[in-house]
């Protein structure tokens, strides 16, 4: 789907069938949880750091993933006239480049007729590793995915079903049943919670596992349970609850419910001093864990008359 924006840029969600292909999207700041002309964010985890760069309309250029400072993997993005034309993705094993486990992922749009886009990965070692073509529809909606290996072509359908505010999207591949997602809105319905989403999985056709998440009128994630198959009961089995409290659209609590056992997560966080007032630091207690970023911003100009 192509969102409406400056640039035009291409913005949807695709449920790749295979490993090598990954989740196709454009990630953009509020996809980090930051706010504004956010130029880079460097955070500090136990492992390393992680690095993440944007251009001046918030959509990802590059992210770093360090875990020393010899060992590390990149990962760029590249556009032309606003779309994604490529992405690639290098590992760096004692400063020396992997090509073994080193990927890029090409794509290109033909509009011809319906609108395809088509994603090809090849690895550093000149070696395909698969092609996939992505087929929209009516109302510039996925319908199918063709993915070709090298001796194989998985075939995967979406169907879409839609009730009152409720749609439902339905993903089969070779003809069997991989994933649903179904998508309720209800404004009318309740005050509190605005949307909901439940997505089902299964393996080799089998009802797998199953996870439900809630949102306020704010968009905020305020439920999400866990399900898992008891094949004795025929059926999703609740496996765990989460709840989410918030103070003035912050993350304030979090409560997880696993049977009869019950536990409490409180955040605390630090704003740096611009005006969009990101996080630079989080606390979370009792277990005392944090995380730190670094911020730097594009500076802002001002045009005198």
């Amino acid at each position: 789907m192509i969102k409406s924006n400056p640039y035009h840029i291409l913005f949807f969600l695709i449920f790749a069938c295979q490993s090598y292909s990954q989740e196709l999207k454009l990630f953009t700041i509020a996809d980090f949880d930051l706010k504004g002309k956010v130029k880079k964010c460097t955070v500090s985890t136990d492992y390393g750091k992680e690095v993440f760069e944007f251009n001046e309309e918030g959509y990802l250029l590059k992210s770093i993933t360090a875990y020393n400072e010899e060992d590390k993997d990149i990962t760029t993005y590249r556009y032309n006239n606003g779309f994604l034309v490529e992405k690639r993705l290098e590992s760096y094993k004692n400063n020396v480049l992997d090509k073994a486990t080193s990927i890029a992922n090409f794509y290109e749009i033909d509009t011809t007729k319906s609108k395809i886009i088509r994603e090809q990965i090849i690895s550093y070692d000149k070696e395909f590793l698969e092609q996939q073509e992505y087929i929209f529809g009516e109302e510039d909606r996925l319908f199918k995915i063709i993915t070709s290996h090298e001796n194989a072509i998985d075939e995967t359908i979406i169907e879409y079903a839609i009730y009152k505010d409720e749609i439902t999207k339905t993903f089969f591949i070779n003809d069997v049943i991989d994933k649903s997602i179904r998508t309720s809105n209800q404004t009318a319905k309740s005050k509190e919670i605005q949307k909901t989403i439940l997505i089902k999985e299964f393996l080799d056709g089998e009802p797998n596992k199953a996870i439900e998440k809630r949102f306020n009128k704010n968009d905020r994630l305020v439920y999400e349970e866990h399900f898992y198959t008891d094949k004795s009961k025929e059926g999703f089995v609740s496996k765990e609850i989460h709840f989410f409290e918030y103070d003035d659209g912050i993350l304030k609590k979090e409560t997880i419910k696993q049977g009869n056992a019950v536990s409490n997560k409180e955040f605390i966080f630090q704003f740096d001093d611009s005006e969009e007032k990101n996080w630079v630091k989080k606390i979370i207690t009792p277990d005392n864990k944090y995380t730190t970023r670094n911020i730097e911003y594009y500076p802002n100009l001002t045009v005198e008359e």
